[in-house]
């Protein structure tokens, strides 16, 4: 009962009062250790006072209280005291006695009553003992009060704005984490009080992360420019703590910070990609009431299209998914939302009378085509499995498209189908060529239908991507496996890539190429140490072999390229009205290889049929061996005239 009263006291005291009740105690403690020291060295309970005696005892505080405030003693918050403050404790109790013992010397100089030696050396013990064993006492106190342990973590908050204020009031009493203060780069704020908070220079951070115990960082940084906010990040990613983001103060209802706004930095937000809003007028004449299908719904890509597509409220979506649990997913998730009718059909790419039911059934007016096998290894092991998947399937739901008088056809294609050297980026190509001769057929039998491809690299947390398996083996304690950290990959959202997936398929031509704009390719290396930082550990290396996660090289992969190419001459795209987007004419793609292609899709059929995977491998490579053959290395079916 005294133990809550008191914690519940010294809870409810001003943080001005406390310090200056600190500040008092210690001033007492530092005479009562001096006494003490007297006491000891004469063996006698009451030792003889003097004036000169009287004279050192006030000395004593005077001295030291300026040496504590140095080394920030009244600074730190005593229910997160940790261990290692001992140490500042001993070091300040240390530099106070060595300027008393100064003072002592300059006194015995005038003539006045020597000092006995033993006195400095209990001065600083008891002295260091009373000081440090009260702030541990009080600590025990806060932390434990009724007997449970309370749960709250030391954290600082990057920025000193209003915000920040308005944050660190709202974790106030409705968070487990405990706002020690606010770091801001600002010098003019450095030792100032905001909002009752102290402001500390980040230059300090790894003295104050062990001073406090800091476990997690919040940024109040919203309003910074996104290369500001990188720099912030990769400052502060090495020091072992957490490190977390909220939302810009003007996009929360009523104007006011919540808890359980507070989320994890995201690895996108490190790519160093400048972002453009979508254009409204693009989106809305793809989706708003149209009939929409969307096959390979359940995936990473197509369950994003599938959201995206919802908020535009068309008059109908159809889910067309192979994959049961997938579809019952996202069907359930899309269903809850009430915006529009959602139909849900189980079937396969490579069937065709289900094709045809759900498209001329639903009457479906724009086709997105998201299904396909992407697990590169797993299609080097599954050559046939993967033709039949990617490059059939995708023939027959065009085939049954263009016969059913779908308006718009869109294929969700990959940066690995430039120069493939596997098969799923083989696969990819061949799709790429399928869309180019339905746009042909469709333009000969003067039918008002388009069909494109939309081309881009790596998505973050799709399935398969290196993004989910590093978090999970981070989770895990490690190691973080990579097959080689120089591989360079382009990555970008999921959400901006579908955004920018129907932003394209509105600027369609017919047989068009999009290409979109990735920004610089990431070292895959940089993106593990990254991701370890940003969860609060560090890199176990050659300079830190002893702790933090490791990162294992294990080789490359069955078919992997170390790098990606989104293009095979950049110098040749064409831009179009969206910054993010860049053109492949069909004008320029090689009339033989299209002319060629029914015949190389029988060979390739035949085949696929007779189970001989060397002969579909050589088909697979060889007709994109010819459309890449051009002397100046560019490929004619991506070369576009500026």
């Amino acid at each position: 009962m005294m133990l809550e009263l008191a914690r519940r006291l010294i809870e409810t005291t001003p943080r001005l009062w406390k310090r200056v009740l600190l500040i008092s105690f210690d001033v007492v403690t530092l005479i009562v250790a001096l006494w003490a020291s007297y006491a000891f060295r004469y063996a006698m309970w009451m030792p003889e006072i003097t004036g000169e005696r009287i004279f050192l005892a006030l000395i004593a505080p005077l001295v030291a209280i300026p040496v504590f405030i140095r080394l920030g003693l009244y600074r730190a918050v005593i229910r997160y005291l940790p261990d290692t403050a001992m140490w500042t404790i001993i070091r300040a109790m240390g530099i106070a006695t060595l300027i008393w013992v100064l003072a002592v010397f300059l006194l015995e100089m005038a003539g006045r009553d020597i000092v006995p030696r033993s006195i400095p050396f209990f001065y600083f013990a008891i002295g260091s003992a009373l000081i440090g064993g009260s702030r541990f006492s009080a600590k025990i106190i806060l932390s434990h009060g009724t007997g449970m342990r309370r749960e709250e973590q030391p954290i600082f908050i990057y920025g000193a704005s209003a915000s920040s204020v308005q944050l660190a009031s709202a974790l106030r009493g409705t968070s487990n984490r405990y706002v020690v203060g606010f770091l801001d780069e600002d010098p003019a704020h450095h030792g100032r009080d905001v909002g009752g908070y102290r402001v500390y220079d980040p230059n300090q951070l790894p003295r104050l992360i062990k001073l406090y115990g800091i476990q997690e960082i919040i940024l109040s940084l919203s309003s910074l420019p996104a290369d500001r906010r990188r720099s912030v990040i990769g400052r502060i990613g090495g020091l072992g703590v957490r490190i977390r983001t909220v939302p810009d103060i003007t996009d929360l209802v009523d104007g006011r910070y919540l808890a359980n706004q507070i989320r994890e930095i995201r690895i996108d937000e490190l790519l160093g990609r400048s972002f453009v809003p979508p254009d409204p007028a693009l989106i809305g004449r793809m989706l708003k009431d149209r009939v929409i299908m969307v096959t390979g719904a359940g995936g990473s890509i197509g369950s994003e299209l599938c959201r995206l597509i919802v908020q535009w409220k068309p008059r109908r979506l159809v889910l067309f998914e192979a994959n049961e649990f997938a579809l019952y997913t996202i069907d359930r998730e899309l269903s809850g939302l009430a915006r529009c009718e959602v139909v849900p059909v189980l079937g396969s790419i490579t069937h065709e009378a289900r094709l045809q039911e759900a498209i001329e059934t639903q009457g479906v007016e724009v086709l997105y085509h998201a299904a396909a096998h992407k697990h590169v290894p797993l299609l080097e092991a599954n050559a046939l499995e993967g033709i039949e998947n990617n490059v059939f399937g995708t023939e027959l739901v065009a085939k049954v498209a263009l016969e059913a008088g779908v308006r718009s056809f869109v294929l969700i294609s990959s940066d690995k189908a430039v120069r493939p050297t596997n098969v799923m980026g083989a696969t990819k190509r061949w799709a790429e060529l399928i869309m180019r001769q339905m746009a042909a057929r469709a333009a000969a039998a003067g039918k008002d239908q388009k069909f494109c491809a939309v081309r881009f690299g790596n998505v973050l947390g799709s399935n398969g991507s290196v993004v989910p398996l590093f978090k999970q083996q981070i989770a895990q304690g490690g190691p973080v496996t990579v097959t080689d950290p120089d591989m360079q990959r382009y990555f970008m959202s999921i959400p901006e890539a579908v955004e920018l997936i129907v932003q394209s398929s509105a600027l369609s031509e017919g047989g068009d190429i999009f290409l979109l704009d990735m920004g610089e390719p990431v070292r895959i290396g940089d993106l593990a140490e990254n991701m370890i930082r940003l969860a609060g550990f560090s890199v176990r290396d050659a300079n830190n072999p002893d702790s933090g996660i490791e990162i294992r090289v294990t080789g490359s992969r069955p078919g992997e390229k170390k790098f990606e190419e989104l293009f095979y001459d950049v110098r040749n795209a064409v831009r179009t009205q969206h910054p993010k987007i860049l053109r492949a004419s069909a004008a320029t793609t090689s009339p033989g290889v299209l002319g060629d292609l029914p015949d190389s899709l029988r060979a390739l059929q035949a085949a696929v049929e007779e189970r001989d995977e060397k002969r579909a491998r050589d088909i697979l490579f060889r007709v994109i061996g010819m459309e890449t053959a051009p002397p100046d290395g560019t490929s004619a079916a991506d070369t576009i005239q500026p």
